[in-house]
């Protein structure tokens, strides 16, 4: 059953679920104290602050809760306890910014107004009227002075959970982002190491750009999504449900009410799913066409400028940029749709339906809560849009991370070679092809009905025109490919019955274009293997000669060499590879055109090279000089994918054939027209 990317993505997390688990949690304590906030608000308005508009008795015991006024003890009708003996009982009410004391019990709701030293309560029975004296500002500190502490306490306990919830929000930040970058470094491992493991036929198919843009750019936004797109999510989802239980528990109506959100942002998450992949799919897509561009241009910048293509080269490029950009404005305009416009129209229908729920008649004296109830309800709801604007603000860098997320697997999902390092022993190289038929491409066949059989020790040359076959019995040697039909083998063991890794394992190669590595001159011969050491990868250079130009270098054999290996000739790069097979101690040798760009005067040196590392050894060769391949054992000629001849040089030449003319030709003494 085919894994979703969702899955995989969560599979991956999974291995570091320990840390992020931890974060979570912490995340999860960061929030809820955060959330006490309000509550703390609501507590302290109507407790402390407002909470002096009550009934107050007058008993004869001061304590930490008694107020003194006219000589006289009074204390709030919360604050009495068992022991207090109540002599009287006086209330203190609040006319519009002022506050009364009136002798005697009257009710602390209705619409009250006060003339003339008279104060007016009107409630749904009747009408209270009763004389109040007006409090002063010192009078009234006097009622507020008992609360004074506790407002102090409630604030520093408010202080020190802000504090708190800080600490935790700094270890959740900070394990999800670890876990995010071990998440992603494992990732890139095991996607550079499953590359390695890939037929050669993959990178055939497949321009270097695109593969380099999956392992850089695809991992780096699937980052964003483990650092800031999953710690936004999991942060707004229980800041969310924190504050849907505030609500519920300051007022259940109004809370169901705000539930109406979740669908809301649920179908708009829906919809920005289907038109953000769509267009996240072209936009990731085309960064690969965009980086494959770029990495041919410079590869061939040289041919490019040689031809004076920089106008057609940077037009191909401008459509591709062209169709970035213009996929990247659709998501533009779709990510300001959602953050700004969606956001703020909930907000405001949120707020008209509050205004609409309490209704002006409602917040008052009389009103269904009370002033700290609606405080914190007003503080909630607005907190609340805090994480449904976190929420649709990580919508493009969710798809974005998704649709690379989509690219990255389906790349690890490519079928790979099955890697099998066990030694096998060192084969002398019998080599036995026995009707060999290749095709790269179905039905069209490169090698024919091929067989061959090349003795251990022996030198064998293939020649033959551009397209005859030669490179791809290499390939079929190597286990680049697998033939179609017939058998190979070495030292009479089919090499399919061993693993790739064992089949080479013994076997070396150097290419008509050596490739050098960034580092050093024995590094590239040493390949950084722990069997190669530096005194054998020095022998292995003077072996082949290669002495004589660094010996000239500053560095000698550390000299630095870049990429490609620019800074050293063809013949210097080509003994340098020599010097690399040479200290492997391959038992079987392919010389791939090895002389093939090589001018004649170095063409001795790389020949005498060539002598020493051929010796005790297999040697498979293919050769468009005929000059370098006379000491051949066997030379075979290739025509359309079959062996046309086969023989040593000489009888080759006495047999006036196909290798006959080639010979002739290369000599100048027969013209391309006669042949």
């Amino acid at each position: 059953m085919k894994t979703s990317t969702e899955r995989k993505l969560f599979q991956y997390a999974w291995k570091f679920r320990r840390n992020i688990l931890i974060g979570l949690i912490c995340l999860v304590v960061a929030v809820a104290l955060e959330l006490t906030g309000p509550f703390i608000a609501k507590r302290l308005i109507d407790q402390h602050i407002i909470g002096i508009e009550n009934q107050w008795h007058q008993v004869e015991v001061a304590d930490d809760h008694t107020v003194e006024y006219s000589n006289k003890l009074y204390k709030r009708s919360d604050r009495l306890s068992s022991s207090d003996r109540v002599l009287d009982t006086v209330t203190i009410l609040q006319v519009e910014r002022s506050y009364y004391f009136v002798n005697g019990e009257v009710p602390t709701s209705g619409n009250r107004q006060w003339q003339e030293g008279t104060l007016s309560i009107e409630t749904d029975e009747q009408t209270y009227n009763a004389q109040a004296e007006r409090l002063n500002i010192q009078q009234l500190y006097r009622f507020f002075q008992p609360e004074i502490p506790a407002i102090y306490w409630l604030l520093a306990l408010y202080v020190l959970l802000l504090l708190i919830a800080a600490v935790f929000q700094f270890t959740h930040t900070f394990l999800l982002q670890k876990s995010s970058n071990r998440i992603i470094r494992k990732m890139r491992d095991d996607l550079f190491a499953h590359i390695q493991r890939l037929p050669i036929q993959y990178f055939v198919n497949q321009p270097a750009g695109k593969i380099v843009a999956r392992v850089t750019n695809d991992t780096e936004a699937i980052r964003e999504l483990y650092v800031r797109v999953l710690a936004t999510f999991v942060t707004s989802f229980f800041y969310m449900a924190g504050i849907y239980i505030a609500l519920l528990l300051l007022d259940v109506k109004l809370a169901l009410m705000s539930l109406l959100l979740i669908p809301i942002i649920y179908g708009w998450m829906k919809m920005y799913k289907y038109f953000g992949g769509k267009y996240n799919t072209i936009v990731r897509s085309t960064v690969s066409d965009m980086n494959g561009n770029i990495n041919e241009a410079i590869q061939g910048m040289s041919i490019i400028q040689a031809f004076r293509q920089q106008k057609q080269t940077s037009e191909d490029f401008e459509k591709l940029n062209g169709r970035h950009f213009d996929y990247q404005r659709k998501l533009v305009k779709l990510s300001a749709l959602t953050s700004f416009n969606l956001v703020n129209v909930l907000r405001n229908i949120a707020f008209v339906g509050f205004i609409w729920y309490f209704g002006s008649s409602s917040i008052g004296v009389e009103g269904v809560v009370t002033v700290g109830v609606l405080y914190a309800f007003v503080d909630y709801l607005n907190r609340l849009f805090q994480p449904v604007t976190d929420l649709v603000n990580q919508l493009p860098q969710l798809e974005e991370a998704r649709v690379a997320a989509k690219r990255v697997f389906e790349l690890l999902d490519e079928k790979a070679e099955v890697l099998d390092h066990s030694q096998v022993d060192r084969y002398k190289g019998n080599i036995v092809f026995e009707n060999v038929t290749f095709a790269y491409e179905k039905g069209n066949n490169v090698l024919k009905n091929i067989s061959f059989n090349v003795k251990a020790g022996e030198t064998a040359a293939f020649v033959g025109h551009t397209g005859s076959g030669k490179s791809s019995i290499m390939n079929l040697l190597f286990r680049f490919y697998d033939q179609q039909k017939g058998d190979i083998s070495i030292n009479g063991h089919p090499t399919k019955q061993w693993s790739r890794q064992q089949v080479r394992s013994h076997m070396g190669i150097v290419l008509q274009d050596p490739f050098i590595f960034t580092g050093t001159i024995l590094s590239n011969v040493t390949m950084n293997d722990e069997r190669i050491s530096r005194e054998m990868a020095i022998k292995a250079l003077k072996a082949v000669g290669a002495n004589r130009f660094i010996e000239k270098l500053p560095g000698k054999y550390e000299e630095p060499v870049k990429e490609k290996g620019d800074s050293l000739s063809m013949g210097e790069r080509q003994l340098i590879s020599f010097a690399r097979a040479l200290a492997f101690d391959p038992a079987v040798l392919i010389l791939d055109e090895a002389t093939a760009n090589i001018d004649t005067e170095t063409e001795q040196l790389i020949q005498q090279a060539l002598d020493v590392l051929k010796k005790g050894r297999t040697t498979l060769i293919i050769a468009h000089r005929l000059s370098t391949i006379q000491q051949a054992d066997q030379i075979f000629v290739l025509s359309h994918g079959t062996i046309v001849e086969q023989g040593t040089h000489q009888q080759l030449i006495d047999s006036s054939g196909e290798y006959y003319r080639m010979y002739q030709l290369q000599k100048g003494s027969v013209s391309v027209n006669a042949i």
